[in-house]
């Protein structure tokens, strides 16, 4: 019997319903429904929410390379979960068929001070509040100094990430199926610093640079923890990806036009 791991927002009543129409048609089908804890014996997943859904469980399914989610919009922007609740069924129809389209995600894998995290989307290093006194981080690439930003912060985002707080803080948009890295200031302090696109096979090494203050660390909004001058920050794109399934007729830049208006003529 095949096995699907399903994770849905419970807060949502759309999700909720979902959910429960989901799991009648899976057991229609003699595929067996499991939850989150359970999702090493699944064969594959469905993710049922927002994009923070996703961003919250997508590490359940990244450590087996041959699991596909199947991630259904039930929230506002939907820029992740794009499967439409009206298009449920269909997709499921076609994944279980093996007639569906994929995209492998990259994630960042960042160590501080040796413990591991892992980002779909970005990587915030902040000062942590309006009132906190800037910060000067430094940046090196494969052990080459890179340069020092001060600011408020910056953000390690990936391509996924890119149309996320990345954007809103001027950063490039970058395709997802991209390996890259995008180095986006937060409020720094002169006029010649801009974001920056890297390989996605550099490891960067991160420093904080003055010893009386502390920074901290955001991964993709979930983990929050402090750091100082003595902490070692090391992040590179892990071995990992997530393998996300998306529409059939999908098309990256229409995505870009109907959920961020890209392109809109405003005036």
């Amino acid at each position: 019997m095949k096995k699907v791991c399903i994770i849905y927002n419970f807060e949502k009543k759309i999700a909720k319903e979902i959910y429960k129409e989901s799991i009648e048609y899976f057991n229609k089908r003699n595929i067996e429904v499991v939850a989150g804890d359970r999702s090493t014996e699944a064969d594959f997943a469905v993710v049922i929410g927002g994009d923070g859904t996703l961003l919250r469980s997508f590490k359940h399914f990244i450590f087996r390379s041959e699991i596909y989610v199947i991630a259904i919009n039930a929230g506002s922007l939907g820029f992740l979960t794009e499967i439409k609740k009206e298009k449920v069924f269909e997709e499921y129809d076609n994944f279980l068929a093996g007639s569906f389209k994929y995209e492998k995600r990259y994630i960042l894998e960042i160590r501080i001070n040796q413990k591991k995290y892992y980002a779909l989307n970005e990587i915030v290093i902040s000062k942590g509040g309006i009132t906190s006194k800037v910060l000067r981080v430094k940046f090196s690439s494969d052990n080459e100094y890179m340069c020092t930003y001060k600011g408020d912060g910056v953000i390690i985002s990936t391509p996924t990430g890119s149309t996320a707080y990345s954007m809103s803080a001027g950063g490039p948009i970058v395709k997802s199926n991209m390996k890259a890295m995008i180095i986006t200031p937060l409020a720094p302090h002169n006029l010649n610093t801009r974001p920056i696109v890297i390989s996605g096979e550099e490891k960067l090494q991160i420093q904080m640079e003055d010893t009386d203050r502390t920074g901290q660390i955001v991964v993709d909004g979930q983990v929050n923890t402090k750091v100082n001058s003595e902490s070692i920050i090391d992040i590179e794109y892990s071995n990992m990806t997530l393998n996300l399934v998306i529409p059939k007729d999908r098309n990256y830049y229409s995505v870009l036009r109907e959920k961020l208006k890209w392109g809109d003529n405003l005036c």
